[in-house]
C-alpha cells in the first residue's frame, strides 16, 4: 500500500526561527556576581593629581580613568539593553561614592 506524500511548499520547508540570533536566556550568579566586582573596581580607578589643573577656567582634581573605561567595556560586552543599564548605574555610583574616599593613583 502506497502512501501519498503531501507536495512541499515553500512555507512549509522553511525553518522557524531563520536568521534569528539566539541569545542565552540567563547567566549564571557566579558569572554575574564577577562581572559586579570587576565593574566595582573598574569604577574605583581615578588619576587625581597633587595640585589642580586647570581647564579652561576650571579646577580639575581628578580624572576618572576606570569609569570612562568602564562605559566602554559595558558598551562592547554586553548585549542585553537591560543588563547594560543596570552596568551603568552601578559604575556611575560606585565612581561618585569612590571620588570621595582616598582611593585612586596620585600623581
Amino acid at each position: 500500500m502506497k502512501t501519498k506524500h503531501k507536495k512541499r511548499t515553500q512555507g512549509s520547508t522553511r525553518t522557524k526561527n531563520k536568521g534569528v540570533v539566539s541569545q542565552k536566556l540567563f547567566e549564571t550568579d557566579s558569572t554575574y556576581f564577577l562581572k559586579l566586582i570587576a565593574i566595582c573596581i573598574l569604577a574605583t580607578l581615578w588619576l587625581k593629581f597633587t595640585t589642580p589643573i586647570q581647564i579652561f577656567g576650571t579646577h580639575l582634581n581628578a580624572v576618572p580613568v576606570g569609569l570612562m573605561t568602564g562605559l566602554l567595556v559595558v558598551r562592547a560586552f554586553e548585549h542585553s539593553q537591560d543588563d547594560r543599564k543596570i552596568w551603568y548605574a552601578v559604575l556611575i555610583i560606585v565612581g561618585i561614592i569612590s571620588y570621595f574616599v582616598p582611593a585612586g593613583l596620585v600623581i
